[in-house]
């Protein structure tokens, strides 16, 4: 069917909600945990697009997908982790699915729902949703009073690739890591792997086994960690018998501090930092390596998220022969592989594109407020999570250089504060606005490219809402400033119009 059949279909029926959560994956399912405990009388559902919880997880099924943040932090604050800091997709599904199970959760999810458009009423104080069952294709409609949007912020169904010349002339296989085939086959064959972020250094060593070769081909080098996939206090803890409630608060405050720390070492030594960062590549793979070269980025330490590489997996398949590294840039794609700028060819009978991901901050869902299509990049975002113009909603954004899930349980503890201050002032809408003393503060991007500058981000910028200079309208990136600041928000400030 047609899409533009599917879209004349009319709705069959109409549900109201007092909260809808879009996106059942860390945040979402997060969210639904604190309405249930915190609101037990608030009505709310869950709407997801896939067949199951997850979000990145579920939808990302390369070979050795993991977590590039330690569980002790992306994993929630009301529930401890037990298992090494780096978890596989497997393992951390397995986690959201207890909170799912031990909290009566997934009578609140509705799975195969796809949200096509969100359109708020003034008049009415509501939120309409047209969905799709995305197996039916049955059409249906939801009201309701407050959006809060989980839905992470890139497309799910397609990553980025670039477009190359030469494309179609290659004889191989081209496929991206986001969308990768269950029945792939790359036993005894050459593989290539573009890219130098945290997906590529997953899946080299995953694969490199197997391969008859892997070659890792980047335009630069990425900052790497390497190191134990273990928690020295955390196993210390559970030596001396530690409750694992607490074991999770002390160690989730250590690696907050610790990180906090390091950031800023980044900043004020930067030269040091490098060193460190470095010499840990070094130690893996030995001084007559060319690290300068293939490990040593162009960019300032803190300018990216930097990935744990747990137990160096990735410079042992280095070493190991089974798998190499070549920094160069792409000329074009011939029948056998890949021609370099620098005359080299490398051959291959697949090709992996792990070259990131297409920012999509609003899902794909065509919002339009009072009769008019919004415009997100218009707005301007109060702390990264609501936007002048838009009412009853709450975007969860985590941090680029921490755990995303740090700022998902603190954005669920403000929702619920600002629902019952709702409440409490009889409100039947909210919404942020500049205040007078606002008038003439400049309007910025939504991050300062000097400070974090990932192509996906900076392909997407225009996408994104405005900052200013002031605390209260910008994501300052800064957990443990945050963590203080968003409980201490007046909720009467002048820049909350209520109605």
């Amino acid at each position: 069917m047609s899409e533009a059949a599917t879209l004349s279909r009319p709705a069959q029926k109409t549900e109201h909600f007092d909260v809808l959560i879009v996106g059942a994956g860390i945040s979402g399912v997060g969210g639904a945990y604190h309405l249930a405990k915190e609101r037990p009388g608030t009505s709310f559902v869950v709407l997801d697009n896939q067949d199951k919880f997850g979000g990145t997880w579920t939808t990302h099924t390369y070979p050795g997908i993991r977590s590039d943040s330690d569980l002790y932090t992306f994993g929630y604050h009301f529930k401890p982790w037990v298992g090494a800091p780096i978890a596989t997709a497997d393992e951390i599904l397995r986690y959201m699915g207890e909170v799912i199970e031990e909290n009566d959760l997934d009578r609140h999810i509705r799975y195969k729902h796809r949200i096509l458009s969100a359109v708020w009423s003034s008049q009415d104080n509501l939120w309409t949703l047209e969905a799709e069952r995305t197996d039916t294709g049955e059409r249906l409609r939801f009201t309701t009073n407050f959006l809060w949007m989980c839905q992470g912020y890139f497309r799910h169904a397609k990553g980025y690739t670039p477009e190359w010349e030469g494309m179609t002339d290659y004889k191989g296989k081209i496929v991206h890591p986001q969308t990768w085939p269950a029945d792939l086959d790359y036993k005894g064959k050459k593989v290539l792997v573009i890219g130098s972020g945290a997906t590529a250094a997953t899946l080299v060593p995953a694969i490199a086994g197997d391969c008859e070769h892997v070659t890792l081909l980047q335009r630069s080098p990425t900052y790497f960690i390497p190191g134990r996939n273990a928690n020295e206090l955390a196993d210390t803890l559970r030596e001396l018998k530690i409750d694992e409630k607490w074991i999770h608060e002390i160690v989730r405050r250590k690696i907050v501090h610790d990180g906090d720390a390091f950031a800023r070492r980044a900043v004020e030594d930067t030269e040091a930092v490098t060193a460190e960062l470095l010499g840990g590549v070094r130690a893996f793979l030995g001084e007559d390596f060319d690290v300068a070269k293939h490990f040593t980025p162009r960019y300032r330490p803190w300018r990216q998220r930097i990935a744990f590489i747990p137990d160096g997996d990735l410079f042992r398949g280095i070493a190991s022969g089974k798998a190499s590294i070549v920094t160069d840039e792409i000329d074009r794609f011939t029948e056998k592989g890949i021609l370099l700028k620098s005359g080299q060819e490398l051959e291959a009978d697949i090709i992996v594109t792990a070259t990131g991901f297409e920012l999509c901050v609003l899902g794909d869902i065509d919002f339009t407020i009072d009769g008019k299509k919004l415009n997100f990049g218009d707005t301007v975002t109060y702390r990264g999570m609501m936007f002048t113009g838009v009412p009853n909603m709450v975007w969860v954004f985590g941090y680029f250089r921490a755990s995303w899930t740090l700022r998902a349980d603190m954005v669920a503890e403000f929702v619920l504060r600002l629902l019952n201050h709702m409440d409490k002032k009889g409100a039947k809408k909210v919404e942020v606005a500049l205040r007078p003393e606002d008038k003439d503060m400049p309007l910025l991007p939504w991050i300062d490219p000097e400070n974090f500058n990932p192509g996906y981000l900076m392909r997407g910028m225009h996408l994104l809402p405005k900052s200013g200079d002031k605390p209260e309208w910008r994501h300052s990136q800064d957990y443990l400033t945050e963590k203080d600041q968003f409980p201490a928000i007046d909720l009467d400030d002048k820049a909350f119009v209520y109605k």
